[in-house]
């Protein structure tokens, strides 16, 4: 699987101020990650646009921003539910790191026997821990994502180690 050179990380959600603020719902590991990041991109017919950070503030999970050339109310309203992007350099992620967005699709394997039991569907975070839904040959799988059962995730697949039942429907 390719890694993805401009990963979404958010969206405007609504202006903040009257100086051409806006407010961008988060959808990084943490707010902070995308309030510290030195630019963010916007996408126009395929192509990414810089646009600098200027000033950010974070409040639960969302993160109040000047953005480079959005000065007015009006300017800032006309990005309202664009979704935003940042450099996957500007990332800064450990070696090996994968993004949700780089799973989705991976065959998930049984650790033990090595059988296939379906392809990674979506990634949901619920609570404290996040959640694979998985698609099996019987419908869907909901697996935690936490060490007693997935033992190895790399752009082969993921590993498991189901439990009896969790692959039953």
């Amino acid at each position: 699987m390719a890694k993805i050179a401009y990963p979404e990380c958010g969206k405007i959600v609504t202006t903040h101020g009257c100086h051409g603020g806006v407010k961008i719902e988060s959808w990084c590991d943490t707010p902070e990650v995308l309030a510290g990041l030195p630019a963010l991109y916007l996408k126009n017919n395929g192509a990414y646009r810089r646009v600098s950070l200027q000033k950010t503030a974070v409040s639960r999970n969302m993160v109040y921003a000047t953005l480079e050339g959005v000065d007015t109310m009006e300017a800032a309203d006309l990005l309202r539910g664009t979704v935003v992007y940042a450099r996957r350099e500007d990332l800064r992620l450990p070696e090996g790191c994968m993004l949700i967005a780089e799973m989705i699709g991976l065959p998930v394997f049984d650790v033990n026997t090595g059988d296939k039991l379906g392809v990674l569907k979506d990634v949901i975070h619920p609570a404290h821990t996040d959640i694979y839904v998985i698609t099996t040959p019987k419908g869907e799988a909901m697996v935690p994502v936490v060490e007693e059962f997935v033992k190895r995730v790399s752009e082969e697949g993921i590993y498991l180690s189901p439990i009896e039942g969790m692959f039953e429907q």
